[in-house]
């Protein structure tokens, strides 16, 4: 074989080392470029979960304090009806108290 030839083949060789060198590395930087964005994707939708869980949060809270002052009026009402109710039995067991005691 003459010099030539083991030149190029030589060339050759380190050519091709160069390439598979260069491709290896730009396999590297396309895994290191999916994990940042696989990171960076699964950041964004906890945050949005975050998000989404504070609102429905809010709300779950707005409506617990509607109903709960939907529930005070009306245990206020219910009550002031049975005061009412509870006063006009008071005369009467009043009277009753009165007219055994004094049999009257």
């Amino acid at each position: 074989m003459s010099f030539e030839a083991i030149k190029g083949i030589s060339e050759a060789e380190n050519l091709a080392k160069a390439r598979v060198a260069q491709a290896e590395a730009q396999a590297r930087q396309m895994l290191a470029d999916a994990e940042a964005a696989g990171k960076a994707a699964l950041e964004a939708a906890g945050t949005r979960a975050e998000n989404e869980l504070k609102e429905l949060r809010k709300k779950a809270d707005e409506q617990t304090a509607e109903k709960t002052a939907a529930l005070d009026a009306e245990i206020l009402s219910e009550a002031e009806s049975l005061r009412k109710a509870a006063e006009g039995k008071l005369e009467k067991a009043a009277a009753l108290v009165v007219e055994r005691i004094t049999g009257t």
